[in-house]
Formats: structure tokens, C-alpha cells, sequence
């Protein structure tokens, strides 16, 4: 009697795959949390105040800050079109911009200074060792048309003051030059607008890391009314 051959088993589906995927996810979760993946914040983003249209909204940058915008992206060679449509995303093109205090950067800086925490970003103990309860809420908040958080001028080399003054348009586009400027130049917008709002590239893969889903399309949507 023939032997009778035997099916061969079909690959079923291997559950370590599963496994292996949320501990990637995971790894990329935390190192985003404790970098704090931005150069600014993952703080809700306000478009165009309530009430307003966004014709109203691009009307009121070209108000209050066209000109200077004009001027210094003149300067750093930096488009114009994308700055005004960042302000519009950040501040609403209001002047002045108002401001947005971020508690959980408040609460690493406040790690830092006690030696908890050995950077936040490029931060260290030695930036501020000296620092007061209020300082480091002054630094843990967003200032001026484009929000640029306060601790970052510790290595601009310039005063918190500056960040809030009339020179708070050249201060922001300097910031934006220095950090991501080269995006801006190779035209590279998409990017521009992801980096400013997580301190990264727009993903290859994957939806977009913003706090708002939109607000890369919505930064690209407002560059056209410019």
C-alpha cells in the first residue's frame, strides 16, 4: 500500500510579530518623551482665532507683521510665504502674540535643575543651577508670533525679554534658520512645518506626529495665500 503523503502545514500567522512591533512603537514613544521630540511642544496649535476666517486671519499677519517678515526673510534667505503662514499657525498673527506656558517642559526643566534629569535637549544643570521656580515657568513657555519656547534663548545667547519685544520677528527667524533653515531653502515646506511643531521631519512612513493631524496641510494650504 502507497504511504499516504503528508500535507504540508501552511506558515500560520506568528504572534511574536505583534510583539515585536509594540515594542518598537514603544521605543519610539519613549525616546520622543523624553527628548520631548520638538523644538517646541506638542501643545494643542491654534489656527485662525474663533470668529475669524482664515482670510481674516491672513489680512491680520500681513498687518501686523508683513513688513517685518519681509525684511528678515530677505535677510536669512528664508521663504516669506512659510513664515507667515507658521505665524498664522502659532499666534494667529495676533500682536501682541500672547504666550503658552507648557507644564510638562516646566516639570523637566525643574528635573534638570535638581540633577534628576541630565539634559532636556541641550539643557543641563549648568544652564540653570540658579534658576527660580519662576524663571523656569518663563522658560517653559512659548513666546512670540512664531511660540518659541524660552529656553531656547539660554543658548541663543539672548535675553527671555527679546523673545517678547518689537524684535521678536528677527529673534524667531533667526531661531528658525539656525535650526531648521536649510529645509526652507531646498523647499522642503512639508518638513519645515513638521520640524517646527514636533522637532522633526515629516515621517516616511506613518501619519504625521503633530498634535494637530492638519497642521502640516494647514501651514501648506496658508503659504498659498501669500
Amino acid at each position: 500500500m502507497a504511504k499516504k503523503r503528508r500535507k504540508k502545514k501552511k506558515p500560520g500567522f506568528n504572534p511574536r510579530i505583534i510583539v515585536y512591533l509594540v515594542i518598537i512603537f514603544a521605543i519610539f514613544y519613549l525616546l520622543d518623551s523624553y527628548t520631548s521630540g520638538v523644538f517646541k511642544s506638542k501643545s494643542p496649535v491654534h489656527g485662525p482665532i474663533k470668529g475669524y476666517t482664515s482670510e481674516e486671519a491672513v489680512l491680520r499677519v500681513k498687518t501686523n507683521y508683513g513688513a517685518d517678515v519681509q525684511q528678515y526673510a530677505t535677510e536669512f534667505n528664508v521663504s516669506a510665504a512659510y513664515l507667515q503662514a507658521l505665524i498664522i499657525l502659532e499666534s494667529s498673527g495676533k500682536r501682541p502674540a500672547g504666550k503658552r506656558f507648557e507644564k510638562h517642559v516646566y516639570q523637566k526643566l525643574k528635573q534638570v535643575r535638581s540633577g534628576h534629569l541630565p539634559r532636556f535637549e541641550n539643557i543641563t544643570q549648568a544652564d540653570l543651577h540658579d534658576a527660580t521656580d519662576e524663571a523656569l515657568k518663563n522658560l517653559a513657555t512659548s513666546w512670540g508670533p512664531f511660540q518659541i519656547m524660552g529656553y531656547k534663548c539660554i543658548h541663543m545667547r539672548i535675553n527671555l525679554s527679546d523673545l517678547r519685544s518689537d524684535k521678536s520677528v528677527y529673534y524667531g527667524i533667526k531661531w528658525i534658520d539656525a535650526n531648521y533653515g536649510n529645509y526652507l531653502r531646498k523647499g522642503k515646506y512639508r518638513d519645515a512645518f513638521h520640524i517646527h511643531n514636533t522637532g522633526h521631519p515629516y515621517p516616511t512612513v506613518g501619519p504625521p506626529r503633530t498634535y494637530d493631524p492638519q497642521y502640516v496641510n494647514k501651514g501648506l494650504r496658508y503659504m498659498k495665500k501669500f
